[in-house]
């Protein structure tokens, strides 16, 4: 005889369990017992309260990975499918704050009148939910290194080569042995729901249609399968790996990845303990009612103070070291097929470390200003790397097998271009892809990436450069880089769109004559 198949639980049964001595939540069809795991839960225990008894999938299905309850509660506290006609629906209350911000949806100018990419970033920050911008916009405690992220490319200026036929130009190349259209890739970023109901969807279709390469983020809203599965026939896709304290945990997935297709593994090193993202922070400071905060957490369980990034990444494992690399090595099949990469190198030492282990290359980054405040840009860092590994190891860039790849504050192809110039194999940008599609979807992404297109043909031309391996160091001066002092002429596009940070409000108080 065959098992006996539990008959789903009534919406009835599950509305019960709504209080912090039993607890029930549905998710996806499905309802888990998290009495215990409220006090643990990095977003605070009111957030689940809330749901109580009740269908939380609408609330979290944007800030968490698919997988996220069921890796995190052991198997005895998944209970079971439920009777979905019979769940109460959750009244979703729309404030005159959402109402305005739909309104301003609406007006929207269309994709046509979108020139470049600060002004995605514009129409993004009018139209997107506060909470997502905050976490999309958000970095670490003072925000310099996110300004000088993008300052950084201010102190580089081109020697254009004159006389040269470029009636076509060729900006295609290759990362890690893979064509791509632009010396560019789309770096991975958590949360694409938080933006828009297709998240990282957006990305993965919009990347395929112009033929770059997309890397999956560990924090993606959308499951890793449901990714790849939207890819195209020979798409390529990389992995962006947040390593588990549970290493069987990240063996699954690299594993797992490698019999889905992935072409690289890149393996963040920058995150050992989350930055301090303040207006993230703010955020969720402001979501939360004082008084029933308190009220719940009388002996100072809740950790509120890390908004949504705290949510997601409280496994990552602070412990990670150099000598981990030889078991990444020893659980990938094939080397070659699934090349290992570190992202978040931000010095030289490391960077020829990382040669020296056997890495298929490095990406010069500081996660996006969003970790150590005052950590050097990546393409600064890129320049130091070049000269170092040039004197030590006597090697040229860009190499074929040691790869240097650069991200954060890219916003033009002339960017994209300095980086190369100065060595780098490609650019990753981030941001600019979700402010895209957190305002148009897809079109987005595809007007985004046409915007760059176009970018590269013209500036190919007007610096002198036929194909990309003529962008060489001759044609940049980066002979300012290091002064951090310098003045320059002001990027406007970029300034009026930096939401400068607040500090502590007095709260609002009724007068009592």
């Amino acid at each position: 005889m065959g098992a006996t198949v539990k008959a789903p639980l009534s919406g009835q049964e599950v509305a019960k369990h709504n209080s912090r001595e039993s607890c029930w939540i549905i998710v996806h069809g499905n309802v888990y017992d998290v009495t215990e795991f409220l006090d643990d839960h990095p977003g605070g225990s009111k957030i689940i309260l809330k749901y109580a008894g009740k269908d939380a999938t609408a609330e979290y299905d944007p800030i968490h990975p698919p997988n996220a309850i069921t890796d995190n509660l052991p198997p005895e506290k998944h209970l079971g499918p439920v009777d979905l006609g019979t769940v109460q629906k959750v009244e979703v209350k729309i404030t005159d704050e959402e109402k305005a911000r739909l309104e301003r949806f609406k007006s929207r100018p269309p994709l046509s009148e979108i020139l470049n990419l600060h002004d995605f970033e514009a129409i993004a920050r009018r139209v997107m939910p506060e909470k997502a911008w905050a976490y999309y916009s958000s970095a670490a405690d003072d925000e310099i290194t996110l300004r000088e992220n993008h300052a950084a490319y201010h102190r580089i200026w081109f020697r254009p080569r004159i006389l040269r036929d470029v009636t076509h130009v060729d900006f295609s190349t290759s990362i890690l042995g893979h064509r791509t259209s632009m010396p560019i890739y789309i770096t991975a970023t958590a949360l694409g729901k938080l933006g828009h109901p297709d998240g990282e969807l957006n990305l993965t279709r919009a990347a395929a249609k112009h033929n770059i390469i997309q890397m999956i983020p560990t924090l993606a809203s959308c499951a890793f399968d449901e990714i790849v599965d939207n890819a195209q026939p020979g798409q390529v896709q990389f992995l962006q790996l947040y390593v588990n304290k549970d290493r069987a945990i990240t063996k699954r997935l690299v594993q797992h990845a490698e019999l889905r297709g992935i072409k690289g593994l890149f393996i963040t090193v920058d995150a050992p303990q989350l930055g301090r993202r303040e207006k993230d922070m703010r955020m969720k400071f402001e979501a939360e009612d004082p008084a029933e905060v308190s009220k719940n957490d009388k002996q100072g369980e809740v950790d509120r103070s890390q908004g949504a990034a705290r949510a997601i990444s409280s496994f990552i494992d602070p412990g990670l070291q150099w000598s981990d690399l030889k078991w990444f090595k020893s659980i990938t099949k094939n080397l070659i097929a699934v090349p290992l990469i570190l992202k978040g190198v931000q010095c030289w030492e490391d960077a020829l470390e990382a040669y020296d282990q056997g890495m298929a290359g490095v990406v010069l980054s500081n996660h996006g200003g969003r970790q150590l405040d005052f950590a050097k840009s990546g393409v600064e860092i890129l320049i130091e790397v070049v000269e170092k590994l040039g004197e030590k190891r006597g090697l040229s860039f860009p190499n074929e097998k040691f790869q240097l790849f650069v991200d954060g504050g890219v916003r033009r192809a002339t960017d994209v271009l300095k980086a190369v110039a100065l060595g780098a194999t490609a650019v990753g940008i981030g941001r600019p892809f979700l402010y895209a599609f957190s305002s148009y979807g897809q079109e987005g992404v595809d007007a985004a990436l046409t915007i760059l297109h176009d970018e590269f043909e013209m500036n190919m031309r007007l610096i002198g450069a036929r194909t990309i391996k003529e962008v060489v160091r001759g044609m940049v001066d980066a002979s300012n880089i290091h002064t951090h002092t310098v003045a320059v002429p002001e990027d406007s596009l970029y300034r009026l769109n930096y939401e400068i940070m607040q500090s502590a409000q007095l709260r609002e108080s009724k007068s009592k004559l």
